[in-house]
């Protein structure tokens, strides 16, 4: 088995060339790579997180096991030379398909899709560290579709992972790279199934009973930023779920860090939480105003309202929205933006345990869940006598605990599931209701200001129409106070614990 440990980039193609400026053209070397990569039609080999490939490189085949592991940088590779174009599960022996390989899985695989890449590479060295760049231009076939590559790989083959890192600041600050966690065989594989670029949701997150609680953390810290880095081209397009599954991961993120905040080292997870909270904090505006205006201001004009107001509130918010979206993309286009990636990466990476960091991840996630449900019970009992604030920070702690059961939650038995199940509905009620609260305080603000500021020629329409949204809201409220503490009444702790 190869540890291969790689970043890859997407770089505009007319930037790709200057990458590989520099250097001794006898450490370049220039190949034409022909993938096909096998699975069932029910991809089973991508169920299980493994990919299975046959390249035709310089007239032979070479084979190979690739597992993704918990979405890291580093992953587990298996290469045999082969006879032909198909693949030999006799040559999968001592890799992580040889648990799967039979004679039914032999004719069952299939081509799935197939990538033709003309690779130029050039190996670097960076103090005591051997780093292969490889521009890599082409194309993923599947079935009829096709998608362009175009995009660069960095790949430590000897010395510090740090070295990695700072080689990966210095080209991207010269060529605007981006940091993109999808492997090629991710593309392929979403082409092939007709899935389309567009707003991503949050993957299933698979834990193993025996990692620690830090290896825990990498793994699910990698599949946060992974959803976030999925939605940067929605956001760029002004798509409203695509700001709202970004922010989704960045919440999912930080609700990681204050999860296993006991085991992650302080300084340098500071400086990421700020950066997360900078990035969070460019996309909020375009979210609360998108919210404002299609669940209360586009419903009104259906309500009585008069439609000079309506439509004067309409065109007020609808300018401050697309203001409020372009802010997002720009944060999103932004080398701080790529600068963050890069860094939270090797955060995740290279970060150490803690002396006192001792627990196994069931124990930890019993633990944690158990003292913040505790918690959140106490501080529900006073939920009436809450300021708005207070009931903010119940809404936040509520939805750390709805995310830590998505973390956690393979570390459960299949008949301890349902109860699972019943607990994350509870808390997504609570969390609804308190947001629900959390949103009428806002759209208050914004209905308020619409009111006072308005043109003297729309000031009386338009501030009746603010008037209707804000009296609406507080109406809503009280069942909205309801149905929360009724449901805060009810939560208790899990009654199972993690285990096999």
């Amino acid at each position: 088995m190869n540890a291969e440990t790689e970043l890859k980039f997407r770089v505009a193609p007319r930037k790709l060339s200057s990458v590989l400026r520099g250097g001794r053209r006898s450490d370049r070397s220039e190949k034409t790579l022909v993938s096909t990569y096998y699975d069932t039609s029910k991809h089973k080999l991508r169920r299980h997180g493994l990919t299975l490939r046959v390249r035709k490189v310089e007239g032979h085949c070479v084979q190979t096991v690739k597992a993704g592991g918990a979405g890291g940088v580093t992953r587990g590779e298996w290469e045999q030379d082969v006879a032909g174009e198909k693949p030999d599960l006799e040559k999968t022996r001592d890799t992580p398909l040889d648990r799967l390989a039979s004679k039914k899985l032999s004719r069952k695989l299939r081509p799935v899709f197939q990538t033709i890449v003309h690779r130029v590479a050039q190996a670097r060295r960076l103090r005591n560290s051997r780093i292969e760049l490889a521009v890599d231009r082409g194309r993923i076939g599947a079935r009829r579709r096709a998608q362009p590559i175009a995009e660069l790989e960095l790949e430590l083959k000897s010395g510090r992972v740090g070295n990695l890192f700072q080689m990966a600041r210095t080209i991207a600050r010269k060529t605007d790279a981006e940091l993109d966690l999808r492997s090629k065989a991710e593309r392929g594989y979403r082409l092939a199934t007709g899935v389309r670029d567009g707003a991503q949701h949050a993957e299933p997150i698979r834990l193993d009973h025996a990692m620690s609680a830090l290896d825990a953390f990498r793994a699910i810290a990698h599949s946060t930023l992974r959803q976030i880095t999925a939605n940067a081209d929605p956001v760029r397009k002004m798509d409203s779920e695509g700001v709202h599954q970004m922010r989704v991961g960045l919440r999912r993120l930080r609700a990681a860090i204050s999860l296993f905040a006991d085991v992650l080292p302080r300084t340098r997870t500071a400086r990421i939480k700020a950066e997360l909270k900078w990035l969070t904090g460019e996309l909020g505006p375009a979210r609360e105003i998108d919210v404002f205006v299609s669940e209360s201001v586009r419903p009104i004009t259906d309500r009585g309202i008069p439609k000079r107001g309506a439509r004067a509130l309409r065109k007020k918010f609808s300018a401050e929205r697309k203001a409020a979206f372009s802010r997002a993309g720009e944060a999103v286009g932004s080398a701080r933006y790529r600068r963050l990636l890069i860094d939270a990466v090797e955060w995740i990476e290279t970060m150490r345990p803690r002396p006192d960091d001792d627990l196994g991840i069931p124990a930890y996630a019993a633990q944690v869940l158990g003292g913040r449900i505790d918690k959140a019970r106490k501080q529900g009992k006073r939920l009436g006598e809450l300021a708005p604030e207070q009931r903010h920070k119940l809404r936040i702690r509520i939805k750390k605990i709805r995310y830590a059961i998505d973390f956690f939650g393979s570390l459960y038995r299949k008949r301890d599931q349902n109860e699972l199940a019943e607990l994350s509905s509870r808390l997504k009620r609570i969390q609804s209701a308190l947001g629900s609260l959390n949103d009428f305080m806002a759209h208050r603000e914004l209905a308020t200001d619409a009111a006072l500021n308005a043109p003297p020629a729309n000031r009386r329409a338009q501030a009746f129409a603010s008037g209707f949204i804000v009296g609406q809201e507080h109406e809503a409220a009280r069942g909205l106070m309801q149905d929360a503490a009724k449901e805060l009444h009810r939560l208790h702790r899990l009654r199972i614990a993690p285990g096999k």
